[in-house]
């Protein structure tokens, strides 16, 4: 018998009550990374709209791992009050919360997109980005310093704490952001990664830095919490990080502790997918799925609920991540129950407007 949509997902002692997750989408609203009321009312709209998982944004593990000063963070005890009061808020409405935990790497230090201003911040007025080797992004950014591997352990030390951090705030899920030419990305791809030590070279060796973080990580999170890694499953180019790669690396992280392998796509170059359409990231998830013994998130582009349901249905992942539809309508997973003949639980509040048939 197939799955759908708004079968729930159990995962190790946390069951999603749907399929439906609130992927992260950083929303540049925080001062000195402090958790705001937009951030509650944001996250708990999307929770009290259906999902079965609502997942914060990239939220720095340090302060230089920020892709803007205006990023959330979770570097300091302080931050942990904040986010508490939003996961409280996310379990009263019978949504589970999960946390993206991040590092910008050499993507770090630029201006937020509200400021007006576009491109990296002047290293006398932010801070110099690190990464795999000294190899900028692209033109006009800042060229990282290499970590040395004093910087790796204590970046390593960075997530463990920040996951303990989030297991205080009452999280039910962190994900590793591993995607999109950030730090842990720039690691894995070989556009990124020049390194001659163990942390460079072979693929073995490139995923050196997002396993020990799995291991850090998992040592202090509770094995009845799940643990997600989302991944650039392509590079989209010919000399990057391939899909084979991350079959391999899925393979790999299984035996580590990871449960589910959120699969989005580029980040390390300039280069763009060949063609941008509705579920055009699908396939990589579905690879996971069908060829390790990991569960898979798809992401990217998935706007209908019968769309949806038809990437649950097929195979082709356990969870859907939805992003700029979820921006657009906060009850989409309500509306989607709707059309799709479900029952879907409606805040008291709200169900005057329920839909009927």
């Amino acid at each position: 018998m197939s799955m759908h949509l708004f079968d729930p997902l159990p995962i190790r002692g946390l069951t999603l009550r749907n399929r439906i997750a609130v992927s992260p989408m950083c929303q540049y609203s925080s001062v000195d990374g402090f958790a705001s009321d937009w951030h509650l009312v944001h996250l708990g709209a999307r929770a009290s709209g259906g999902a079965g998982l609502v997942i914060c944004e990239a939220t720095a593990v340090a302060p230089n791992g920020r892709i803007s000063p205006d990023d959330l963070g979770i570097w300091k005890d302080e931050h942990v009050e904040n986010l508490r009061r939003i996961t409280n808020f996310i379990r009263t409405q019978g949504a589970a919360s999960g946390i993206q935990l991040a590092h910008a790497g050499r993507k770090a230090g630029t201006y937020g997109p509200f400021t007006g201003k576009r491109g990296p911040i002047p290293l006398e007025e932010g801070w110099r980005p690190v990464g795999a080797s000294p190899i900028p992004f692209y033109d006009g950014y800042q060229t990282p310093e290499a970590l040395d591997l004093n910087g790796i352990a204590a970046i390593v030390d960075a997530f463990a704490t920040g996951a303990r951090r989030a297991l205080e705030a009452g999280f039910d899920v962190i994900e590793i952001h591993g995607a999109h030419g950030y730090l842990i990305s720039s690691f894995l791809s070989p556009l990124a990664n020049h390194r001659d030590d163990q942390y460079g070279g072979s693929l073995v060796n490139r995923c050196r830095l997002l396993e020990e973080i799995i291991e850090a990580i998992r040592g202090v999170w509770p094995d009845d919490r799940p643990l997600f890694v989302r991944v650039s499953a392509t590079d989209w180019h010919a000399d990057g990080w391939t899909g084979d790669d991350t079959v391999a690396l899925a393979r790999r992280l299984a035996l580590r502790g990871v449960d589910l392998l959120d699969c989005s796509s580029g980040g390390n170059s300039a280069v763009r997918p060949p063609k941008i359409e509705p579920g055009f990231q699908v396939p990589f998830a579905a690879r996971v799925r069908q060829e390790t013994a990991m569960l898979s998130g798809a992401v990217g582009l998935i706007t209908d609920p019968k769309q949806a349901d038809a990437v649950i249905r097929n195979g082709e992942a356990d969870l859907v991540l939805i992003a700029r539809q979820l921006l657009r309508e906060p009850s989409f997973p309500t509306r989607a129950a709707h059309e799709l003949g479900h029952d879907q639980p409606v805040p008291p509040q709200y169900r005057r407007g329920r839909y009927r048939s």
